[in-house]
């Protein structure tokens, strides 16, 4: 164990549950504690009928930690725990919406991006979606909430970590126009995510209720491939204008995205469109045209579930080296025409009659 973490442990150790009459760290409330580079984070897990009492144990826990020589930054996210002694009901609820979920201020529209499965593109079509809404003059922010797999900001050329000037309030950061906010500006790019679903739940809901935003149009955020935790959690707990279903025409693509819509619907969520991804590959040396993944499946789909086919996005190499470069393709070539293809995605969903 390193100076750091036995120091860091001898603080919290100071800090008392005011339930238990235990300090946070012999009543089991640390999780998830790393203290690298003067780095403090961990996962302060708490009864969730205890919330509002626990806010001034977190504030007190970052307040100690603060004072300690070669600590420079201090990040608690506080989550509650699930109930146990009672084993799950596997039957799914008439109405899994069981709250009503909240308008976040200031933000106009809030629309998520998802897909069935990994791998069809869904990061980079939101991007560069990201990228055309602002270049068509609209405010836009990207909520990255592929937890697992943030690639965000590697694709907008976003690095370093948002402040905090409170110990509350985190500060976004920006490029291209968009406002954005990802775990992955929380952990270093090598690093994996291994928070249980609960820490998870609780970093979204930060990341959605403690950024920062400002006025937006527009609130693009970009889920993880299929129907879990965090789909679940942002249908129920934010009030979402929409979401977007991108997959590639190949038939096991669209197997999974039907489930990602039917999932969405008995959400209550409105499905706004579905976007075919790869749609075609035209060789930069002969310009031959070949349907790699297939074509026409997701317009198919679309028309089946009476869903509005938004875009054909097609294959291109310079798609993707723009998004490896950290400027999207909109923005590295503007005039290209899969920049075009984004930014005719880009009017028409800000043309959408949203509910």
């Amino acid at each position: 164990m390193t100076a750091l973490r036995e120091n860091v442990l001898t603080e919290l150790k100071q800090v008392i549950d005011p339930n238990s009459g235990t300090d946070i760290v012999a009543a089991g409330m640390i999780r998830a504690l790393t203290t690298e580079n003067g780095e403090v984070r961990f996962v302060l897990e708490i009864d969730p009928s205890n919330a509002k009492l626990m806010t001034a144990v977190q504030a007190e826990a970052e307040r100690k930690l603060k004072e300690l020589p070669g600590v420079s930054t201090v990040a608690i996210v506080m989550t509650a725990h699930a109930e146990t002694g009672s084993p799950p009901d596997l039957k799914p609820a008439h109405n899994p919406k069981t709250q009503s979920p909240e308008k976040i201020p200031g933000i106009d529209r809030i629309v998520a991006v998802a897909s069935g499965k990994g791998g069809v593109g869904k990061s980079t079509v939101v991007s560069n979606l990201a990228a055309a809404l602002s270049a068509e003059g609209h405010r836009v922010g990207l909520l990255d909430a592929d937890v697992y797999g943030p690639s965000q900001p590697r694709m907008m050329g976003v690095s370093g970590r948002p402040s905090s000037p409170d110990g509350r309030t985190i500060l976004p950061l920006r490029n291209h126009g968009v406002t954005l906010m990802s775990i992955g500006l929380m952990t270093r790019e090598d690093e994996a995510v291994v928070w249980r679903g609960p820490m998870l739940m609780g970093a979204l809901q930060q990341m959605l209720g403690q950024v920062q935003w400002g006025a937006l149009d527009v609130l693009l955020v970009d889920l993880p491939p299929g129907t879990g935790d965090v789909q679940m959690t942002l249908a129920q707990k934010v009030q979402l204008d929409g979401v977007i279903i991108v997959s590639t025409p190949q038939d096991i693509a669209l197997i999974d995205a039907r489930k990602g819509i039917d999932m969405f619907r008995k959400m209550g969520t409105p499905i706004l469109g579905m976007i075919e991804n790869m749609s075609t590959h035209v060789c930069s040396q002969c310009g031959h045209e070949e349907h790699v993944f297939g074509h026409g499946g997701v317009a198919a789909e679309a028309q089946k579930l009476k869903l509005p086919l938004l875009a054909e996005i097609p294959l291109h190499l310079d798609v993707r080296t723009a998004a490896d470069g950290g400027a999207p393709i909109v923005i590295s070539k503007p005039d290209s025409k899969h920049a075009h293809a984004f930014r005719d995605l880009a009017r028409g969903l800000m043309q959408v009659e949203f509910a």
